[in-house]
């Protein structure tokens, strides 16, 4: 890699959230203070939410490493789960093993232990990150948690953390007792054009620059034109672009650099790339004559296992996810993989695939990735299984009438999952179970 040409000791712009290379902002600031103000009131009820990758999860895990020993915290990052698998993930947290518990029984050894943890001095914190993805149902149990209390106080504090659609579901007039009852309520705004300097420098100086300037003064406001602030952007391009330089044999990043670096994502710019979206929202797409009948159909992946194909996935624009219970469009019964394993974006433009913090993640020609923008004829490894990206933009024409639902997974036939071994199979090479 590029450390010893930049004298660096650790990479500089990874993606994993390490609290070590938190840059707080201003808004970053405001956040974490939010999320400390649970801890400092009895009734501690916090919302945040912002954008993929505006640094959610990396303020969650510098919150958790500065609290005190007096609080006990349940932390749930797999959101797609019935209300029963809510409850029992919470309990798992806490130290018990509830899976044959019905739902009563939940309940009642949850309360117990609240009870007996506020007895003790204790403060109990739940933490949902994703929480963009829980259902309706599961946000009901959030809110009677939320109401657990003695006399005095709340038995348990919560903070939800996740993406803008969070707040539509909470917006709804059904969810009006769950957001009275929240205390503080904040978006995540990406990071100013003035900030980007000081989260670079920032990052750099963790990772053991003394002080040198590896990115030239003029490539600021290109970062900023690209990225827009948003700090998982910022990671990749940066990371890119250190990358180009080494190919280069060059212990700098200057504007032609830079450049190459953008070329080699394929990235428009972030103004553009917003408006992209916009479009894409507001207007869809229709079939055009003598084409195919369904044209918002981008891309497809195809589900094989050991060689064999089980099923297509037709992708539209949306996300879908991946993983192992029903919830999840692209279901594996497989204990390799995560409750919600990872996560398909669609757009006009590109798909791309996400993990989504799972145990065993996705390897792309032999190496895990965090994230890959998609190409045709891309092999993505889940473990035992593969899902082939097939892009078909270019079968398709663009108008202003058609339906943008999310991806449909389509069957290519019937397959005996006997034949296959993938229920409740865990292949030889993969760990032997996924305690998630």
């Amino acid at each position: 890699m590029y450390l010893e040409l930049f004298k660096l000791t650790q990479l500089p712009f990874r993606l994993s959230p390490d609290p070590e290379f938190l840059y707080l902002s201003k808004n970053h600031s405001r956040a974490k203070a939010y999320m400390e103000s649970t801890i400092w009131f009895t009734d501690g009820f916090v919302i945040i939410t912002g954008e993929i990758g505006a640094g959610k999860t990396t303020l969650i895990e510098t919150f958790l490493r500065e609290l005190n020993s007096d609080v006990v915290v349940a932390q749930i990052n797999q959101t797609i789960l019935s209300p029963v698998e809510f409850l029992q993930s919470i309990l798992v947290q806490f130290g018990f093993q509830p899976y044959q518990m019905k739902k009563v029984e939940l309940m009642s050894t949850l309360c117990n232990f609240l009870i007996e943890q506020y007895s003790a001095g204790k403060r109990v914190l739940l933490i949902i990150d994703e929480a963009q993805n829980l259902s309706l149902k599961v946000l009901e149990e959030v809110r009677l948690l939320s109401g657990l209390e003695t006399t005095k106080d709340k038995v348990m504090r919560i903070i939800l953390a996740g993406q803008p659609e969070l707040n539509d579901k909470l917006d709804r007039p059904e969810m009006a007792q769950l957001t009275q009852r929240v205390r503080l309520r904040f978006h995540l705004t990406p990071l100013s054009n003035e900030d980007i300097k000081n989260y670079i420098t920032h990052r750099l100086e963790v990772a053991g620059a003394n002080g040198r300037e590896i990115f030239t003064p003029d490539t600021y406001d290109v970062i900023y034109q690209y990225t827009g602030g948003v700090p998982r952007l910022i990671n990749t391009l940066c990371d890119t672009a250190m990358m180009s330089a080494f190919a280069e044999d060059k212990d700098s990043i200057d504007l032609d650099t830079l450049k190459t670096a953008i070329e080699e994502l394929r990235w428009p710019d972030y103004q553009t790339r917003l408006a992209r979206t916009a479009a894409q929202q507001n207007s869809p797409i229709t079939p055009t004559r003598n084409k195919t009948t369904n044209p918002t159909i981008f891309a497809a992946v195809t589900l094989s296992y050991k060689g064999k194909k089980a099923a297509e996935y037709n992708l539209k624009s949306g996300r879908i996810t991946i993983g192992r219970t029903k919830e999840n469009q692209i279901q594996i019964d497989n204990n390799f993989i995560s409750q919600a394993h990872a996560q398909i974006i669609t757009t006009r433009e590109m798909c791309s695939i996400e993990d989504l913090n799972s145990t065993n993640g996705l390897t792309f020609q032999g190496k895990r990735i965090k994230r890959r923008i998609l190409n045709n004829g891309d092999v993505i490894h889940i473990g035992a299984h593969e899902l082939t990206y097939t892009d078909k933009r270019t079968e398709y024409e663009e108008s202003d009438d058609s339906n943008t639902d999310a991806a449909i997974p389509v069957l290519l036939e019937t397959v005996e999952l006997e034949t296959l071994e993938i229920e409740n199979s865990v292949s030889d090479t993969e760990p032997p179970t996924n305690h998630e």
